[in-house]
């Protein structure tokens, strides 16, 4: 990201910030407590705010957070931006979330930096929050319900080394270098490769803002560079599929591919042999996760400041057992 894009997405979220603090006496336009919010109704209001929505990693999350608020009798709302590009349109639904007075926020920060403002307003208003899927450089969360993405990514990278005999070319496509998931995903992987695997040249880090199509050119755009690549890791499930149309268009044969996620389009790229393998998340227990963790905070209960909801290697040797089954969102 451009340094003039971050100062914009920070200077839209402080402004914004200001602006509800403007408007945050006066009731008029705010979910009262019988609607709801946080105020004491009989289903407390959590909004939610994730960083997509068009992913199924995404619709998994919301099934989850689903699943946990019928359980524990609340409301949520859960929506995304279009892309995972869309910093000022997730800052805005932020901001509106933090209008509606809910009694607790799920967040999951596109820019870690950029949402920090309003963290600070939604403490003021006594909103907890909670984070998920990527952190906010901010204390204001009270904790954080997320995959150790350091950890997973170097478990992508140990198989990628071991696929392919520890020498060669890796490429690395990154959903986008912002976002403490993108971060951790990129440098778990390539601290990993320095640290455990001398003979493997990882090329300069790609992103792909975890657009399929982008990250197919990406990938095209590589092979051409670099006849002789032997892997490529995509960081994300936008990520990886784009890796996976930019290989198979491209027609290059014997690249070995690892990625991240475990949509549909993921699953069956293992199962043909055009991917090797990849990490699954819990998304469906990260969604119950960040409610039950917003109910305790609604009811002033402590928490740890980080809930790892866990991951797992699979490929074709294991992708059908039941332990992996339950965690593939197709």
């Amino acid at each position: 990201m451009s340094t003039k894009r971050f100062v914009g997405a920070a200077a839209v979220a402080a402004a914004l910030a200001m602006g509800v603090a403007a408007c945050g006496s006066d009731d008029g336009g705010s979910a009262s407590s019988s609607a709801g919010g946080g105020g004491g109704g009989e289903q407390p209001y959590i909004a939610i705010v994730s960083k997509g929505f068009q992913h199924q990693f995404w619709q998994a999350v919301k099934h989850g957070a689903e699943q946990e608020a019928k359980a524990k009798g609340a409301r949520i709302t859960f929506e995304g931006p279009p892309t995972e590009q869309d910093i000022e349109q997730q800052v805005t639904m932020l901001t509106n979330a933090i209008q509606k007075k809910p009694a607790a926020i799920g967040f999951a920060a596109l820019d870690s930096k950029a949402s920090a403002p309003l963290m600070d307003q939604a403490k003021a208003q006594n909103i907890p929050v909670i984070a998920f899927d990527s952190g906010v450089e901010s204390d204001v969360p009270v904790t954080t319900a997320a995959t150790d993405n350091k950890a997973a990514a170097a478990e992508a990278a140990k198989h990628m080394s071991d696929l392919i005999g520890g020498k060669g070319k890796v490429a690395v496509v990154v959903h986008d270098q912002t976002s403490r998931s993108g971060i951790d995903r990129r440098d778990g992987f390539l601290e990993y490769m320095k640290q455990n695997a001398p003979g493997i040249k990882v090329l300069p880090v790609q992103y792909g803002g975890g657009d399929q199509a982008k990250s197919a050119d990406i990938a095209k755009s590589i092979i051409q560079a670099n006849p002789d690549l032997k892997g490529f890791y995509g960081a994300n499930e936008g990520s990886a599929i784009g890796v996976i149309k930019g290989v198979q268009e491209s027609g290059k044969k014997g690249i070995t591919i690892v990625g991240f996620d475990s949509g549909k389009a993921q699953i069956d790229a293992i199962k043909s042999g055009v991917m090797a393998g990849a990490i699954t998340q819990n998304p469906v227990g990260m969604g119950k996760e960040l409610v039950d963790s917003a109910m305790k905070a609604i009811k002033g209960e402590q928490l740890p400041k980080v809930i790892d909801t866990g991951f797992y290697w699979y490929d074709k040797t294991n992708v059908d057992e039941p332990k992996i089954q339950a965690l593939l969102y197709q």
